[in-house]
């Protein structure tokens, strides 16, 4: 049977199963909160122009994990990954404050430093088959203890954005005014470094270290070309995230006789939703 059809074909009492199946329940409630997050994050990072710190701190994280594989920590990696990725996000931001290097640089450096770390500390404990995993996701490998561990990171971070919605807004879309009406513009951006570095230790787990960064921006692309305020940004891109979320699980699911990875395929239609939006637009502002 085609995976076309394997999709049509799961019925009410089939798609009930599908869903109640602890494996696949797990699934769909971590996705969902890292879709949250992500979205909520990448909007001010595309806004800010920062957005590939998603990537550097993703690979930070795969090296993170991978070490804590090498020091007998495998089942609780987060122990290890947020600590580093947090460390290295207020190193990327200090750094690039201090000496001017840029950010771009800085990101650069960290990601393929983590990288070849990450990739050397597999090898010596789960070997290629584990950074298969870290790189592109094991989103079906989650536990219950991954479950509780992510809705509590989740609500920090929901709970952080909005407690400071208000001075969030005003440091990414008019920093210099934020400074001269005293606020602390510095501390907020290292808030938002920390959050993201979060956002992203609980999306490597679904996505992986390669896609959660993509993840992060195509939703936020999407709402910058759909909506005209920050507000409508934010709920677009939750929309858009979580509609790829469960789409790509769908499809990868659908097509498990090839096994899909279910990140990639959360990515490509986050993707494809992106093109269709610019599509669409790019006509109507034509006419």
């Amino acid at each position: 049977m085609s995976p076309l059809m394997n999709l049509l074909s799961i019925g009410d009492c089939e798609f009930i199963r599908v869903i109640t199946n602890p494996m696949i329940s797990r699934a769909l409630i971590v996705g969902a909160l890292v879709s949250l997050c992500a979205a909520l994050l990448g909007v001010i990072l595309v806004l800010k122009h920062y957005a590939l710190i998603g990537h550097g701190l993703g690979e930070v994280g795969f090296a993170a994990t991978s070490i804590a594989a090498l020091v007998g920590l495998q089942q609780y990696p987060l122990l290890v990954a947020i600590p580093l990725v947090c460390l290295s996000s207020v190193l990327i931001m200090r750094i690039d404050q201090k000496s001017g290097v840029g950010g771009d640089v800085l990101i650069g450096m960290f990601s393929t430093a983590a990288l070849a770390v990450g990739v050397i500390a597999s090898v010596f404990t789960t070997g290629y088959s584990g950074v298969y995993n870290n790189m592109f996701g094991s989103i079906y490998g989650l536990t219950n203890v991954d479950v509780w561990v992510s809705a509590a990171l989740s609500v920090i971070v929901v709970g952080s954005f909005c407690l400071l919605y208000n001075r969030l807004f005003s440091v990414t879309y008019d920093e210099t005014y934020a400074r001269a009406t005293d606020m602390n513009a510095d501390m907020y951006q290292f808030i938002i470094s920390l959050l993201t570095s979060v956002a992203v230790v609980l999306g490597m787990r679904v996505m992986g270290a390669m896609m959660i960064s993509s993840f992060i921006i195509f939703p936020a692309m999407t709402a910058r070309r759909l909506a005209k305020s920050f507000k409508g940004m934010l709920i677009c891109a939750v929309i858009t995230a979580l509609i790829s979320f469960f789409t790509g699980m769908v499809i990868s699911y659908a097509v498990e006789s090839i096994q899909l990875p279910t990140g990639a395929c959360v990515v490509t239609v986050s993707v494809i939703i992106m093109l269709i939006v610019y599509g669409i637009t790019s006509i109507r502002y034509k006419k």
